[in-house]
This record gives C-alpha cells, sequence and structure tokens, in this order.
C-alpha cells in the first residue's frame, strides 16, 4: 500500500510541483494551503510523512511542527520541513520544534523523492 504524505504550503505552484513529483514516485499526496489547515487534516487522517513551509498565513510551520508533535498520533511520525529559510538560527528553531530534516527551496524534484525514500520507504 502506497504512504500518504501531507505536503503544507501557502503557494500552489509550489504544492503542485511536490505532489506532482511525490504521486509519480508511488506516493499518496494530501495537500493543506496552510498551517491551520494542516493541523485540520493531520487530526483526520494520520500520515506517514508531513512536509511544511515555514512561512504561512493562519499557522507557521513551526508552530504546526509543535502542535503535531503534542498529538499522540504525531509523535513518530516523520517531518520535514521545505523552505526558503535556510540559516542555522532557523534550522535549530525547526529541530527544536521537533522537525526530523530539512529542505531548501527551490528544491530538486529528484533530490525531495530521494529524501523521502530515505526517511519512509
Amino acid at each position: 500500500m502506497a504512504k500518504t504524505i501531507l505536503a503544507v504550503d501557502d503557494s500552489g505552484s509550489l504544492r503542485q510541483m511536490v505532489g506532482f513529483s511525490l504521486r509519480a514516485a508511488g506516493y499518496n499526496v494530501v495537500e493543506a494551503v496552510d498551517g491551520q489547515d494542516g493541523l485540520d487534516k493531520a487530526k483526520a487522517q494520520v500520515f506517514d510523512l508531513v512536509l511544511t513551509d515555514q512561512n504561512m498565513p493562519r499557522m507557521d510551520g513551526l508552530s504546526l511542527i509543535r502542535s503535531l508533535r503534542n498529538l499522540s498520533t504525531y509523535q513518530r511520525v516523520p517531518i520535514l520541513m521545505l523552505t526558503t529559510e535556510s540559516g542555522d538560527d532557523m534550522k535549530a528553531k525547526g529541530r527544536a520544534a521537533g522537525a526530523n530534516g530539512w529542505l531548501v527551496k527551490p528544491f530538486d524534484p529528484q533530490r525531495l523523492t530521494e529524501v523521502v525514500k530515505k526517511v519512509i520507504g
């Protein structure tokens, strides 16, 4: 059975690129338009992996990660940040919030797929 990934980003074109890349690799992808939408979807369905942007309206990526880590079903689910934020300070904040990894936008679709395969198979 294919693994299901939650892709959270306020950019429709980026969600489309992520979805296209990961679906082509055999994954199911559910898209969320911001952190709050992502949290709502994560409460309704357990995902095998969460990919989230940092800078979004309503709820940013770090807040989403903290909220997910407070849910028992998401304490061990891998969460990757996919964002333009690449500074060491932001990466440290991501790790402290519970992120397992970091990818910088713009991203290479092949690299994204490789990282996802490494993390969830």
